[in-house]
């Protein structure tokens, strides 16, 4: 692979642009793990400065964005917006609170459980867009902390999302350049998942929800409603069941196709916001479509545009490029050193930075080791480690991964900010451990 044209890129006073990308990229998450300032104000700052200071121009700043999953975030945010009128996430937070007799702790688990199996299948972003809001609003009606709620919804989501094809936006691009089916990433990494979630079980069980203590009163007086009864429109709630059924079939098919997940989620929350308000005025449609439009985390789309530029000014200098030939230099061409070394590498980066861009990164390095590690047979553990380090990674910090973002933005919206350092606590001692069940894994299966 080519080393970076870093003496193309003019920047302010001639500073060295591997330096100066670093330090903005740095002083960026410096700014945002104090939680200080807001999130998004800073992400913009920090892509701002790499457009003035010559790291990039406006228009490669613009390439970097991704805008695939800018697209899927707002057009799974707008069919969210709509599907909350029909009642449908009340009547789940009863059922699953029916199911476990109002215990705090059995609905953290449980709505846990189900995220993990929503993330993938669907994918983990849609998932906690449909369930975080049922979580707080079980959390409000029990009168217990929201914050495990929202930790426990990241890392369920972070975790199932890494067995599929589809469930984690990595597995996504992995998939793509080595042609690996929905079926290989289950077969592979789908026991491995199944293991982290026996283990996440327990420690949601006995560690987050130690603190979820509710009153009698408040149990029994939930106990009492019944889950028919928050059904509000049951004609819009059928036509939003279909929507969704054909989104989500767009998502397991449509790659198939060319068609990307972006376009099928904005295509179907736009005809979904067509039927719904279908045969009615225009002044009544415009108000509903406005309704909607202000239900979408804007402030969270804005932070994932500035995050995508300074990660792509960072990138655009050469530094994951030579961070990557770093990692086959030191490792000599040894598949079970490469593959293990990539997986620590691909886990501690996709904690520091999104692993969306990381994983981009290391595809062509990885695809250039074939030969040399002994072919396409031998390569095929270091893609299984590339995924389940920048997957699993992903929960290491608020930033790790967009499905993280947005349960964080669902949360501050709701009036529960969740910090960079308190999830951090938590996040990064589970990632670490997650992490090196994996290992183990990969050793036991692959060496």
């Amino acid at each position: 692979m080519n080393q970076p044209h870093q003496d193309q890129i003019s920047t302010i006073f001639g500073l060295d642009p591997v330096i100066l990308s670093a330090s903005i990229l740095i002083i960026t998450f410096i700014v945002l793990f104090s939680d200080r300032f807001n999130r998004t104000v800073i992400t913009l700052i920090g892509a701002s400065i790499m457009i003035i200071s010559g790291i990039l121009t406006q228009d490669q700043a613009i390439t970097g964005i991704d805008f695939n999953t800018l697209a899927l975030l707002a057009g799974m945010m707008l069919i969210v917006a709509v599907i909350r009128q029909t009642g449908l996430f009340e009547y789940i937070s009863i059922w699953a609170v029916h199911l476990v007799k109002g215990d705090p702790r059995g609905v953290l688990i449980v709505l846990s459980l189900v995220t993990a199996l929503f993330s993938a299948f669907l994918d983990n972003l849609t998932t906690v867009l449909l369930l975080v809001p049922i979580a707080l609003l079980i959390a409000k009606k029990l009168e217990v902390s929201p914050y495990p709620f929202l930790i426990s919804q990241i890392l369920a989501s972070n975790i199932g999302g890494t067995a599929t094809l589809i469930g984690d936006p990595p597995n996504i691009l992995i998939g793509s350049a080595t042609g690996y089916s929905f079926m290989d990433f289950l077969i592979n990494l789908g026991p491995v998942v199944f293991i982290l979630l026996v283990l996440t079980t327990l420690f949601f069980y006995f560690y987050l929800g130690s603190s979820l203590q509710t009153s009698q009163e408040n149990r029994e007086r939930i106990m009492r409603f019944c889950p028919a009864d928050s059904i509000q429109d049951m004609a819009l709630l059928k036509i939003s069941l279909m929507i969704i059924s054909a989104v989500i079939a767009g998502f397991i098919f449509g790659e198939h196709y060319g068609i990307r997940p972006g376009t099928i989620a904005i295509f179907g929350a736009a005809v979904l916001l067509l039927l719904s308000d279908f045969g009615q005025s225009s002044q009544v449609e415009g108000r509903r479509v406005r309704e909607a439009f202000a239900e979408v985390e804007w402030g969270a789309l804005f932070f994932f545009m500035g995050l995508f530029i300074v990660v792509h000014g960072v990138e655009h200098t050469g530094i994951l490029q030579i961070l990557g030939e770093k990692l086959i230099e030191l490792t000599k061409g040894d598949p079970q050193i490469t593959t293990f070394a990539l997986l620590w590498l691909a886990a501690l980066a996709s904690a520091a930075i999104d692993n969306i861009p990381f994983v981009t990164t290391m595809i062509p390095l990885v695809e250039s080791m074939e030969s040399s590690l002994g072919g396409a047979d031998a390569v095929e553990p270091v893609w299984w480690s590339l995924a389940l380090g920048a997957c699993l990674g992903g929960n290491g910090s608020l930033i790790g991964a967009a499905a993280n973002v947005m349960v964080a933005g669902l949360g501050e919206r709701a009036g529960y900010p969740l910090s960079f350092m308190t999830f951090i606590k938590i996040g990064m001692p589970f990632m670490l451990l997650s992490v090196l069940v994996a290992n183990v894994y990969i050793y036991v299966v692959y060496f």
